[in-house]
């Protein structure tokens, strides 16, 4: 075998193979040997079907079998010798394969980019400094209250906070456009699903009321022909409904999987899990600012075989979050496609980040992951047990954990600046950051 490598570009090579005619037409007639040996034809015994018949038959196509064989095997030595690291299967493009003659081929393929950091002491990062007060534990449990309440008819004007059922029609104009309009619609005043001005318009108005109301659709509207656009609907409040909370017992306690004796003793978990998820949002806030210096301060060539398996996954996420009703590939490539090449970079970009610092991840943190992990479970001991015998689960946990060190060591060299959040805002950066 021969070979010689060029580079076309940052990440593009091209493997030039040669392997002997000999070693082709030996494995050719092998194979057709071996296929003599076992072909049943007409007219001929088992076994007994002259070679000259059986390489008439048979032999183009065991010869595109054999060079195909070929080709991957001596790519796979020759990129061993000249020391490459591809990033994915490369695309081979044969020059001679006539029978006799030497075959001579072409393996193009990407490698993994080479990677220069940035500075990090130029990252910028914006931490959230949020507290969980009293009455953002109120408003928590008011929250859960509401998702387990029934509903009550009333005779009153409607307030935040009730439900109105109601039918409208949209116009601009004086004219009406679509997607407008509705009929028995559900609403919940001051919820924000609709948009500035509209639930506002709403409240104080009683079953079997009309209404008149005048909006003005934001500028940022995601249709284009309403945005910014004034609009008059006419509503028609057919019900108003108010929610009847529950009572703080055992049994609502139960609903949340809290066993609790009192209100006390749910007000302290639930501030436990409020906490966790205030951590969690920082958390995401801050490893967000980070991805985003990294990639602004940081040139990453992506190679497209990594980009287009990340955009697979991409799409069986999507399916699945559907119900998995479609085939991943009917999903456009394109509507991934920004996403994916974001992915790829940080995941070259920390992978480098790693090598340059050989960091590792910490067992005392492996195990404290897995038991935070595993407080949040009724049986938590189980939760670490199916972790420590599940070398596939552990792993994950431990790539977690080896993403933190590395956000950590860039925050140690990063301008970072801590924002005074309330609770909420804090949750929703986080929020905002996530995927």
């Amino acid at each position: 075998m021969q070979a010689s490598l060029e580079t076309t570009s940052n990440i593009e090579r091209r493997l030039t193979i040669g392997v002997p005619a000999q070693e082709i037409d030996q494995a050719v007639q092998k194979r057709l040997q071996e296929t003599a040996r076992t072909v049943k034809m007409n007219g001929f015994r088992p076994g007994k079907v002259p070679m000259s018949v059986v390489k008439r038959r048979f032999g183009d196509s065991v010869r595109q079998e054999i060079v195909g064989e070929v080709m991957r095997d001596n790519y796979i030595k020759a990129i061993q010798e000249q020391d490459v690291n591809p990033a994915g299967w490369p695309r081979f493009e044969p020059k001679t394969m006539e029978e006799g003659k030497d075959l001579e081929f072409v393996a193009i393929f990407e490698v993994l980019p080479e990677i220069e950091l940035g500075d990090f002491s130029k990252i910028s990062i914006e931490k959230p400094a949020a507290e969980i007060g009293e009455k953002d534990v109120d408003n928590m449990i008011d929250n859960l209250r509401r998702q387990q309440a029934t509903m009550k008819s009333v005779k009153r004007k409607s307030k935040n906070k009730d439900v109105v059922l109601i039918d409208f029609k949209g116009f601009i104009d004086g004219e009406e456009f679509e997607g407008g309009a509705a009929e028995n619609h559900k609403l919940t005043l001051g919820s924000g699903q609709m948009i500035p001005g509209f639930e506002k318009g709403i409240v104080g108005g009683k079953a079997g009321e009309e209404l008149e109301i005048e909006v003005t659709f934001p500028e940022d509207y995601q249709s284009e022909e309403l945005a910014g656009k004034d609009a008059k609907f006419e509503i028609k409040i057919h019900d108003v409904q108010e929610p009847q909370l529950p009572e703080l017992n055992a049994e609502f306690f139960e609903k949340f999987g809290i066993k609790a004796e009192d209100e006390a003793a749910f007000r302290a978990e639930v501030q436990k899990n409020m906490e966790r998820e205030l951590k969690q949002a920082i958390s995401n806030k801050v490893k967000n600012d980070v991805v985003e210096g990294l990639l602004e301060s940081t040139e990453v060539d992506v190679p497209a075989a990594l980009a287009d398996q990340e955009i697979d996954r991409l799409r069986k996420d999507a399916v699945q979050r559907f119900g998995g009703q479609v085939d991943f590939q009917q999903l456009p490539k394109e509507i991934f496609e920004e996403q994916a090449k974001r992915r790829v970079k940080t995941g070259l970009l920390f992978q480098e980040v790693v090598k340059k610092n050989d960091l590792k991840a910490d067992a005392a943190k492996v195990d404290a992951k897995i038991q935070e992990i595993a407080s949040t479970y009724e049986q938590p001991e189980e939760v670490v047990a199916h972790f420590n015998s599940s070398p596939e689960q552990k792993q994950q946990i431990e790539s977690a954990v080896l993403e933190d060190t590395v956000v950590d060591l860039i925050l140690e060299q990063a301008r970072v600046k801590e924002k005074k959040m309330k609770y909420e805002e804090a949750i929703q950066a986080g929020q905002q950051q996530q995927g």
